[in-house]
């Protein structure tokens, strides 16, 4: 049995992300247009059965390109969601530096929420719960099939700090999550372990191909 993690594609990176509904701006659209095809076209390797998305919107854009190709449902939810960045969510960065200057994720303490948001702490906390859920939701049904959760790379990089035993906070080195890349985790001796990390082959063998024409 297999989770594979999914970062959404790009969106506009002119705009504080975290609980921000911005959808994907258009090579976003093309790079789940890829990974959409790329699934379908290997699907009996993956044998995907089941879609989950965080319910912000360039997650469903993602998904929604993954749903089509597989013709499989999505199941929303604010579980799988980026840390709740509150009032500034969506917000352009330069507006965001002037009414609120200095406010980034890194600098908060553990403890410290952002204005009208979540803290550190309380962001780990809910994907930890959220990705014990899952894991225990898998392991007591067993099923012959594996699952997909497109969602973000803060998750992510909790995800990877807790399979591999390391310690996350806010201020730790990210693990690399390209737009739209797949992160593999099984289910191997009673422990989940990651045996893919940030595959990219829908995105470098399409431009190769482009290339070669």
């Amino acid at each position: 049995m297999a989770i594979y993690f999914i970062r959404h594609g790009i969106d506009d990176e002119g705009y504080r992300g975290g609980w921000s509904q911005r959808g994907l701006v258009v090579e976003g659209y093309r790079q789940a247009e890829r990974l959409g095809r790329y699934l379908k076209e290997n699907q009996s390797s993956f044998n995907i059965t089941r879609i989950l998305s965080s319910d912000l919107q360039r997650a469903i854009d993602t998904a929604n390109e993954i749903s089509k190709e597989l013709r499989l449902p999505i199941e929303r939810s604010q579980c799988w969601r980026e840390t709740n960045n509150g009032v500034i969510a969506g917000m352009p960065h330069e507006i965001a530096n002037e009414r609120y200057p200095g406010l980034y994720f890194s600098v908060l303490r553990m403890d410290e929420r952002f204005p009208g948001g979540e803290s550190p702490q309380e962001f780990f906390t809910r994907i930890r719960e959220s990705f014990s859920k899952l894991c225990n939701e898998i392991e007591s049904t067993d099923p012959t099939g594996n699952v997909i959760v497109v969602t973000h790379g803060g998750v992510i990089n909790v995800i990877y700090h807790i399979l591999k035993g390391l310690t996350w906070t806010n201020k730790s080195t990210h693990f690399p999550t390209s737009y739209t890349s797949i992160h593999k985790i099984e289910y191997h001796v009673a422990k989940w372990v990651v045996t893919t990390e940030n595959l990219t082959e829908h995105i470098s063998s399409d431009q190769a191909a482009g290339m070669a024409n």
